[in-house]
């Protein structure tokens, strides 16, 4: 039943939606299916030619005249008259080869266009696939996750690119000759193309069945190959985890079980394809059976005037070509039922509306300052009322001031400030920047004017320089060395060999967490924007590094406005204020002595920090004796 939704309007929408990425290669996959059309021609007409032969051969040498004619039924077509049977046979066998170099010429080229329009066909898609990811808003990103995108980008377009390119040629050539072929054979013997009419039907009912269990089967596959991937990702990328804990045997055995899944749900989709080919192959040689018994039966009993050996010759290889064409066909269908599943899966990507976008009318500003105003704020990830994330906030900050936000594991500290520069929208309510709602900013503007070092410090591949370039590329030496120096990166920087020239490799992995936290600060400080957002930022440095920090920011970048998240009291107790966070709500803001007299819950946090620092200082002094 599911295959009958490939003729939905919502089918061709799709198909239509992914064929608009052949673009600039248009010309190409049209010519492609021209040059497969007069190759077909051209190999159709070849037994024509090849009976001819066959027949003056059988006829011997009283034949005194030939008209070579070209016979569809009761139209006949006179080519050339000629009087000697040998030289006949001889310019037949000539024009024969040159007709079948015209052919293997037309389907070479047709080879080489059909790569070429299928591969810029796949790049497109590739693109298109990439820029809609890449506009994604952090609900939208949500929704897919990393190695199901990733499987989207490569086997699933690849998948498509298989597809693609059968349909415009082979798609192409099997119809095609199939039709030519079937008026060939009918002109030849009416009686003998009964065959055809008893085989092709259950041929084409074997292939509708095949298809129809086959697609659920490579879906479920497709989805298990995303488990896979993200298996092998997160393996990949903690590798240094998994040594360091001597997990090898458990994580071998785990992707061991994955793909084993996978194994076998692609067996249990392809022997569907296995069970089918056989079948076909059955038919057409029991199909050449019957034509060879029945016509070899008219040319005895009939001594050659019902059929010719000429013509039970050339109505075997219209047979051939015929029921090849019927398992191309098969064979193309199967392979757009595989790949269809994939086509679902790209669409969809291509389908998700990207929540947060410019508005028509939005005004190209920038920020004035860095002032951010929260006007009863509710937020919430599902976007339902009843499943509030943040709510009722309502919170006034000035451009320059530094912003301490302290709370528990859940209270949504994250969530709030990502706020700031449209990473998420507002459930209700508004926030401004600058005076002006950051809806009616353009994106880009907003997010340069921003600063934000997230809670997983994110390096690329390349070198310290070409990473601190994210922030700034137009940033000069001076100014980079400027950045590091503020974010207390610059010193272990000119420790390296190579200094800002050293290599990162994958993810910097060959730095440690807070070199990695310091480097994405410096990176933020390039942009010199109007508001700096640090998302526990220096959980990885120790107390004496994070006060610089602290203190570089206050002097080198005074204007800006300094929103530090964090889990240690000692991070924000000289914030000018700070905020307490607690399950999604304002829970209070002041001073660090105020809210050490009046709030309750950071007198807590503050306590049972103290009283750590204390026991850590305690066992020190005892080791030290």
């Amino acid at each position: 039943m599911k295959e009958k939704n490939i003729k939905t309007p919502r089918a061709k929408q799709k198909f239509r939606k992914l064929f608009s990425c052949v673009g600039e290669y248009k010309t190409v996959s049209i010519l492609t299916s021209v040059l497969v059309a007069v190759e077909v021609l051209f190999e159709v007409f070849i037994p024509l030619i090849m009976a001819q032969i066959v027949d003056v051969g059988i006829k011997g040498e009283g034949l005194s005249e030939f008209v070579f004619t070209i016979s569809l039924g009761s139209f006949s077509v006179p080519v050339f008259t000629m009087y000697d049977r040998i030289a006949f046979i001889v310019v037949c066998g000539a024009l024969m080869v040159v007709m079948a170099l015209i052919s293997l010429l037309c389907g070479a080229l047709s080879a080489k266009f059909a790569a070429t329009a299928s591969t810029g066909f796949s790049c497109n898609l590739r693109k298109k696939l990439f820029y809609k990811v890449e506009n994604f808003s952090f609900a939208n990103l949500d929704k897919f996750n990393t190695a199901s995108l990733v499987t989207r980008l490569t086997t699933d377009v690849t998948n498509v690119q298989t597809a693609f390119m059968m349909v415009i040629r082979i798609l192409v050539r099997a119809p095609f000759m199939l039709i030519l072929a079937m008026c060939m054979s009918v002109s030849i013997s009416p009686k003998l193309s009964i065959i055809f009419a008893v085989v092709l039907p259950v041929l084409l009912i074997g292939i509708g069945v095949g298809a129809m269990v086959t697609f659920p089967r490579f879906e479920k596959m497709l989805r298990k190959y995303d488990d896979m991937n993200e298996s092998t990702q997160e393996n990949l990328i903690g590798i240094r985890a998994v040594k360091a804990f001597v997990r090898e045997d458990n994580e071998v055995k785990k992707f061991k079980k994955v793909s084993e899944t996978v194994r076998k749900l692609q067996f249990s989709a392809e022997k569907i394809i296995v069970i089918i080919f056989p079948f076909v192959q059955i038919l057409v040689y029991a199909c050449i059976v019957c034509i060879l018994y029945f016509g070899g039966a008219d040319i005895i009993n009939t001594q050659g005037i019902g059929m010719s050996v000429g013509d039970l010759t050339a109505f075997l290889s219209y047979v051939m070509q015929i029921l090849m064409s019927v398992m191309m066909v098969a064979m193309v269908f199967m392979t757009i039922v595989m790949s269809r599943a994939s086509m679902d899966r790209i669409v969809e990507v291509l389908d998700e509306k990207i929540d947060i976008e410019d508005a028509p009318d939005v005004k190209d500003i920038l920020p004035e300052d860095g002032s951010i105003d929260f006007d009863n704020v509710d937020f919430s990830y599902k976007k339902q009322a009843d499943v509030l994330n943040l709510e009722n906030i309502d919170l006034h900050i000035k451009s320059g001031e530094t912003i301490g936000i302290i709370g528990g594991t859940g209270s949504a500290k994250t969530t709030l400030v990502q706020l700031i520069p449209r990473l998420y929208d507002t459930f209700d309510g508004s926030v401004k920047v600058g005076g002006v709602d950051v809806k009616d900013y353009k994106i880009e503007n907003l997010r340069s004017a921003v600063g934000m070092v997230l809670q997983k410090n994110v390096l690329f591949s390349g070198t310290i320089k070409q990473n601190l370039l994210w922030g700034n590329p137009d940033a000069t030496d001076e100014e980079i060395y400027h950045a590091a120096q503020a974010a207390q990166a610059h010193d272990f920087i000119m420790s390296f060999p190579n200094g800002y020239e050293t290599d990162l490799g994958q993810g910097g992995v060959n730095v440690s967490g807070g070199q990695k936290q310091r480097l994405c600060i410096a990176r933020a400080l390039l942009k010199r924007p109007k508001i700096m957002i640090l998302d526990d930022s220096t959980s990885a440095v120790d107390t004496a590094t994070d006060a610089a920090i602290r203190d570089g920011l206050r002097k080198e970048f005074s204007d800006t406005t300094v929103i530090i998240i964090a889990q240690r009291i000692a991070s924000v107790e000289n914030s000018d204020r700070i905020i307490v966070m607690n399950d999604g709500k304002i829970d209070a803001i002041g001073t660090h002595d105020e809210l050490l007299a009046s709030n309750e819950i950071y007198r807590d946090v503050y306590q049972s920090q103290q009283k750590g620092k204390a026991e850590e200082e305690v066992s020190e002094d005892a080791s030290n004796e």
